[in-house]
């Protein structure tokens, strides 16, 4: 079996956030959220990284980011740019947004060879969550038709901002422990009976907000990056011209489930989930981040015992 490896999305700027909140300082000595992940993932049995970034920003986040875990893994980088697509696609005339979280995995298709994970940079996910991933791929079911994998899921009402909508990709899963159906809903807020959807005023979705939810916490063997270039062409055959389309991961997953052609192991993360999706966030993860180290959870500097 390959080391485990741990792909960190990180390309996005945060336009609602409104800055590179993936270097913000979060921790109680100036921490970001993706040294908690990659201090986990480490605990966990991952012994390399692979961030995603763009281009325009590789140098900073060497020096900033990277830099600093050379020491605990192997690090290495790929990055999203508009125009890596499958062979006869082009970026359609005045396309400027990325193509979305599948594609960000796509553009790491080069330096994944072995099992891995994947998450969010901006996503706090708790150690149990690495834990959840690294079981799973350090020991996976046999290979079979069927692309394998797992998620660490997360209940929806813990996952919710004060400050705006959010998007989820809520789960079902069957009795065996598979993950059904992943469907994704872009305007989540808080009600007092839960959370509702309103990505159609005229027909809002209610949830109860103990359902299952994708925060992008994923693993995968290698093979599943084929069958995501298969889908990503699909979507640009289908949705390639319009300015604003998304390659969402999770509904990547959810085709291949459709299909019969996925099996995707659903564990549930025994932590508390938090981000930061608006500015106005940032207070309340510092707060639960410094909870954390009184309680013990972390070291202060939190490297220093990795």
């Amino acid at each position: 079996m390959s080391e485990l490896t741990l792909t960190i999305l990180a390309a996005g700027m945060g336009s609602r956030y409104g800055g590179l909140k993936q270097l913000d300082p979060m921790g109680p000595n100036g921490e970001t959220i993706m040294d908690y992940s990659v201090f986990d993932a480490v605990r966990a049995g991952f012994r390399r990284v692979v961030f995603v970034i763009r281009r325009d920003f590789e140098a900073d986040f060497r020096e900033r980011v990277g830099k600093k875990y050379e020491k605990l893994l192997d690090v290495d980088y790929a990055f999203q740019q508009l125009d890596d697509l499958p062979a006869g696609f082009s970026v359609p005339a005045g396309r400027e947004k990325p193509w979305g979280t599948g594609h960000a995995l796509f553009a790491a298709r080069r330096v994944l060879n072995g099992p891995f994970a994947v998450i969010n940079a901006d996503d706090f996910y708790g150690a149990d969550s690495y834990r959840q991933l690294a079981g799973y791929l350090s020991s996976p079911p046999p290979s079979g038709p069927q692309v394998r994998g797992v998620i660490a899921t997360f209940i929806l009402a813990n996952t919710l901002s004060e400050h705006g909508s959010v998007a989820r990709g809520i789960c079902s899963v069957d009795e065996a422990g598979h993950l059904r159906k992943v469907t994704e809903f872009t305007k989540i807020v808080k009600t007092p009976s839960g959370a509702a959807d309103g990505s159609d005023p005229e027909h809002p979705v209610a949830f109860t907000g103990r359902e299952p939810v994708s925060l992008n916490s994923w693993g995968f063997m290698p093979e599943f990056l084929d069958r995501l270039e298969a889908l990503l062409a699909d979507f640009l055959a289908a949705r390639g011209t319009e300015m604003k389309s998304e390659f969402y991961l999770p509904g990547a997953v959810d085709t291949l489930i459709s299909r019969g052609e996925a099996l995707i192991s659903a564990r549930t993360a025994g932590d508390s989930w938090f981000g930061v999706t608006y500015r106005e966030d940032r207070p309340l993860v510092q707060e639960n981040l410094r909870r954390l180290v009184d309680k013990g959870a972390y070291p202060t500097p939190l490297f220093e015992r990795a």
